[in-house]
């Protein structure tokens, strides 16, 4: 059984806060099983997305873990981020999404291994 998604994301920014980079939920999606976004600002007028994994790259052993996966390989600039955005959330109206801001790029996720 997965974690729920308003737990995850709780947790999530608790670790954020204690490595000392700024997160906070900007849109609040379905607490039970709600995909979760994340919006990594680097501060620069660049930003990244991570998105959930797709299912087929989730381990066997470690089934239940939230997996991410970069929506592009280099940061792009943060108005082509919220444009995907407002397209996962007019997909699907149960996502959450999180933003934190880091100049390092530091998001502390899980990522699918390519």
């Amino acid at each position: 059984m997965r974690l729920k998604s308003s737990i995850w994301v709780a947790a999530y920014l608790r670790r954020c806060q204690c490595e000392g980079v700024f997160g906070a939920v900007r849109r609040r999606g379905a607490d039970e099983a709600g995909a979760v976004f994340v919006k990594l600002a680097l501060l620069d007028g660049n930003a990244m997305l991570y998105a959930p994994a797709p299912q087929a790259v989730y381990d066997d052993s470690r089934p239940v873990e939230r997996v991410f996966a970069p929506s592009s390989v280099e940061p792009v600039a943060e108005q082509a981020v919220e444009e995907r955005l407002a397209k996962e959330v007019r997909f699907d109206p149960d996502a959450w999404i999180v933003e934190i801001e880091d100049k390092a790029g530091r998001h502390f996720l899980d990522l699918a291994r390519g």
